[in-house]
């Protein structure tokens, strides 16, 4: 992806500028600008346009020194509650945005719920903005997205004669035609939740819900049970193993091989699908996950960051202006376009037109979805126990018996400590 940077640091400074406030100037003369401290995560900006974003910013806020420091993933979760409890926190950090209720629930994080508006908040994309909202309070600010799409082989999809399907029913068509010839019409682990809970929700069922101040896990509705069947049924046309997730083996190198005609991946899993075959370059093309009817895209899982303001921060007001370039218009433009990744604005999605990848997954953005929105969440993943079931079901047990069972762990997981 190229990156159009030098055009753009002084457009950068003039947004920075156009949503500044009169906030640092507060400080004394004497005690020089306001140090802020942002942490933002590895992977998520180059460094070329956090440096131009930087300098842009500084020369617009001559009150505000900024120190970016980027962070591992690796252990970032105690990292960022050991922030949050102590009284030199940063002032901004970068937060996986389903991780903003369990940081919330400590009391660290300040509330922006004011600010929405005032941050175009009714333009935000769903997926982001409701991990972000808690009890109706709003603390972390949405700030770019990923999700994913159907990676496809062009070559097999030509030799079989076949197009990017529109609906589930097509796609089911589509892959079965796909599967020949010593190909695979898709690889599709027998672990791939992400992709079920897309499926799930389609049929109006959810992971989980909220009853009576309580949280139940839900995979055991008929709702969720015919995102099971179809996910079973989809699985069934490839060749992936039931017992595993998409990184084991990594998917991108069983793709590489170029006998598979469909993966189901962010976008940006082609770069990787690259480094192991650099002659797979012209043959990848991508289509949003088919939904149930034509004129609307399969439900996605929208991963991605928010920006959170610990209450720790010396410089509330200054972190809010730096949060709000960060997440305006100009900023989110050169965001999408160097990292291919989804604006935090469903306005912003022509940005990525020129891109098949992140088009399409734009696309399915719109129609994204997040995690239940609870601190517990994050303790159901590690214990696998929605993997597990997926493998049960595909290996034969009895899917109403091993949903309930599933339902009921998910269910005291999600209440411990309430």
């Amino acid at each position: 992806m190229k990156h159009r940077l030098t055009a753009v640091a002084a457009a950068l400074a003039l947004a920075a500028a156009a949503c500044g406030s009169d906030a640092g100037t507060q400080a004394a003369p004497e005690s020089g600008p306001a140090k802020l401290t942002v942490w933002i995560m590895d992977g998520s900006v180059t460094q070329e346009l956090l440096k131009t974003f930087e300098t842009g910013y500084e020369a617009a806020h001559p009150q505000v020194d900024l120190d970016i420091q980027i962070q591992a993933w690796d252990g970032i979760g105690e990292r960022v509650t050991a922030a949050l409890a102590s009284t030199d926190a940063p002032d901004v950090i970068e937060v996986g945005n389903t991780q903003v209720a369990q940081y919330a629930a400590s009391g660290g994080v300040t509330d922006l719920t004011g600010k929405v508006a005032d941050l175009q908040g009714e333009d935000w994309l769903p997926g982001l903005a409701q991990p972000g909202n808690i009890d109706g309070r709003q603390y972390g600010i949405p700030w770019y997205a990923a999700n994913r799409v159907v990676v496809y082989h062009k070559d097999l999809f030509e030799k079989a004669g076949v197009q990017p399907p529109k609906t589930r029913d097509e796609w089911l068509d589509a892959t079965e035609k796909l599967n020949q010839g010593g190909n695979q019409g898709i690889y599709l682990t027998g672990q791939t939740w992400y992709a079920l809970a897309g499926f799930i929700w389609d049929e109006g069922g959810d992971l989980a819900v909220q009853e009576g101040g309580q949280w139940k896990g839900a995979l055991d509705t008929p709702q969720a049970l015919a995102g099971m069947e179809f996910y079973k049924r989809l699985q069934a046309l490839g060749k992936g193993p039931k017992d595993a997730d998409e990184a084991n083996p990594p998917q991108h190198e069983v793709f590489a091989q170029g006998k598979v005609a469909q993966i189901i991946a962010v976008p940006g899993v082609a770069a990787r699908v690259l480094e192991v075959e650099p002659g797979m370059e012209d043959k990848m093309g991508y289509f949003p996950i088919p939904g149930k009817t034509p004129d609307k895209p399969g439900t996605v899982f929208t991963g991605g960051s928010d920006l959170i303001i610990p209450v720790a921060s010396q410089h509330q007001e200054e972190a809010y202006e730096v949060v709000k370039a960060l997440a305006g218009e100009e900023f989110q433009t050169e965001l999408a376009k160097a990292m291919s990744f989804v604006p935090n604005r469903t306005s912003l999605a022509g940005v990525l037109s020129g891109d098949e990848g992140t088009a399409a997954m734009a696309t399915g953005a719109a129609n994204g979805r997040a995690t239940p929105n609870t601190p517990n969440w994050a303790a159901v993943e590690a214990t696998s126990v929605i993997k597990q079931y997926m493998t049960a079901v595909l290996t034969g047990a009895d899917p109403a018996t091993e949903a309930r069972k599933t339902s009921e762990s998910i269910t005291a997981t999600l209440n411990s400590g309430s």
